[in-house]
């Protein structure tokens, strides 16, 4: 027996079916004219406000001061001193006869050291904090492309998830339809209870489905709340920052080779290891030191009994057996040195072998997209003729709920691909060293990390810090 629906039902039926696809690219650029955040606004909120990195640019400060107490042997020492006491002496004599004295005496005086010759240690000293400094801010880069990654992950997370409600939503509308229509056709003797029961089953199934997109996209909300620091919204459909590929896979190695702050931060960290160790080995060369003393010391109870003295001393030390101590530390600081040298190979493995991931990651991803809308065009072209053949008895109504669920999968698969488009442009130029919040020109004041170097880098007292606390 063939089957008919009303002209009412199958007007929707077509519009379901011709609307599905523009529905999904309305979805994925869809915007709140009020209050919108794109992407790069996002970014900037990260940049700014993120705890991780701001921790990271604390580390950077606090690594700033050593380059000033590495400065200390070039500086003198002063001390004042002083002192007040009382003494009393019994004495007896056969000639004078018994007698005491008592005194009251005050002294105060100032020492200056200053050391000449440390055996170039301190010289070495302040290199190594040099290049502990430089490495801190690799570290801080690093730390910055992979806070940027995060939140350009959080925010493609939640369009991804949105998107998803959105398709689920139209599902269980499409769905609701089949089954009103299966009901109605039973009514009039034209369909089965099988059908019914079909499509009330697929129907329970997108409910289900619905529900699971929800809590992913609760989810995904959390996640950008504590990478950017706030709920999402308006947020609008993000743009690859194609501007800033490379031309091609070499050119990509190439820039991550010299660029990336991870290989750079361990090339400093080498640097660090190699001074450590001539400062050690200066611990078996001669020191030479200079000591200034003046005092002036006199009796309270005597006007007249005064005394003043001052010095000046150079004081030369040479080693000569020191327990095997300073030995064993430059052995180990050489292992050290070996070990930071190894590190740096690693980093570079490392290194290519992400952007080689990433690149390959995102040229799938602009491959699929391609053939995901194609096969999302197809399968809406063939579920409406499924529809109008089921409609002239020439198809069943499971074969509508199977040319359905190829439409959902095909949609799902596009709006992912697109996600993973977006993720895989922001991981190769974190992969290459060059996402930053100056490359990206985020609407943001840029961390300087010089300008804090350069207001303590010479300080000779001071307790405060240049922020004032």
């Amino acid at each position: 027996m063939q089957t008919s629906e009303s002209p009412e039902s199958k007007t929707l039926m077509r519009n379901l079916v011709q609307t599905s696809s523009v529905a999904l690219l309305l979805a994925l650029s869809a915007t709140s004219a009020v209050s919108a955040e794109d992407i790069n606004t996002a970014l900037a909120r990260a940049y700014k406000s993120n705890p991780t990195l701001n921790i990271q640019r604390t580390q950077v400060r606090a690594v700033d001061e050593s380059l000033p107490q590495a400065k200390v042997p070039f500086r003198p020492n002063i001390f004042v001193s002083a002192n007040v006491g009382v003494s009393r002496t019994v004495f007896r004599s056969a000639q004078t006869g018994n007698g005491a004295n008592n005194l009251s005496p005050i002294g105060i005086g100032i020492t200056i050291d200053q050391s000449i010759f440390r055996g170039f240690r301190t010289i070495n000293t302040i290199r190594a904090a040099e290049a502990n400094i430089r490495a801190s801010r690799e570290a801080l880069r690093n730390v910055e492309q992979d806070i940027l990654f995060n939140a350009a992950t959080a925010y493609a997370d939640v369009i991804l998830a949105k998107q998803t409600v959105g398709i689920r939503n139209r599902d269980i509308t499409f769905l609701r339809e089949q089954v009103r229509s299966s009901q109605a056709r039973l009514d009039v003797g034209e369909g089965t209870r099988t059908d019914l029961a079909q499509s009330q089953a697929q129907a329970a199934l997108a409910r289900a489905q619905l529900s699971t997109a929800q809590a992913q996209l609760d989810a995904a909300n959390a996640a950008y709340r504590q990478v950017i620091g706030r709920s999402p919204s308006g947020l609008r459909d993000p743009r690859p920052p194609v501007h800033l590929y490379p031309a091609n896979l070499n050119r990509a190695l190439e820039i991550a080779a010299v660029e990336h702050p991870a290989t750079k931060a361990t090339q400093h960290l080498v640097d660090l290891a190699a001074f450590n160790v001539k400062t050690t080995e200066g611990e078996l060369l001669p020191t030479v030191s200079l000591r200034g003393n003046a005092s002036q010391n006199f009796n309270s109870q005597s006007q007249g009994d005064r005394s003043s003295s001052a010095s000046a001393t150079i004081n030369l030390n040479v080693p000569l057996y020191q327990g095997g101590g300073v030995a064993s530390r430059i052995r180990q600081g050489k292992e050290t040195l070996g070990q930071r040298r190894l590190e740096v190979d690693q980093s570079r493995d490392q290194v290519r072998n992400s952007v080689v991931s990433s690149w390959t990651t995102l040229v799938s991803a602009r491959a699929t997209i391609q053939s995901n809308q194609a096969q999302v065009n197809a399968a809406n072209l063939a579920l409406e003729g499924v529809i109008e053949e089921r409609n002239v008895g020439q198809r069943t109504q499971l074969e509508v709920l199977q040319a359905r669920s190829a439409v959902l999968s095909a949609q799902l698969q596009l709006v992912n691909a697109k996600r993973n488009r977006i993720v895989a442009g922001y991981a190769l130029l974190s992969s290459i060293g060059r996402l930053s919040a100056a490359k990206l020109r985020l609407p943001v004041r840029l961390y300087k990390p010089k300008e804090h170097y350069n207001k303590v880098k010479d300080l000779w007292f001071g307790l405060r810090t240049p922020t004032g606390r």
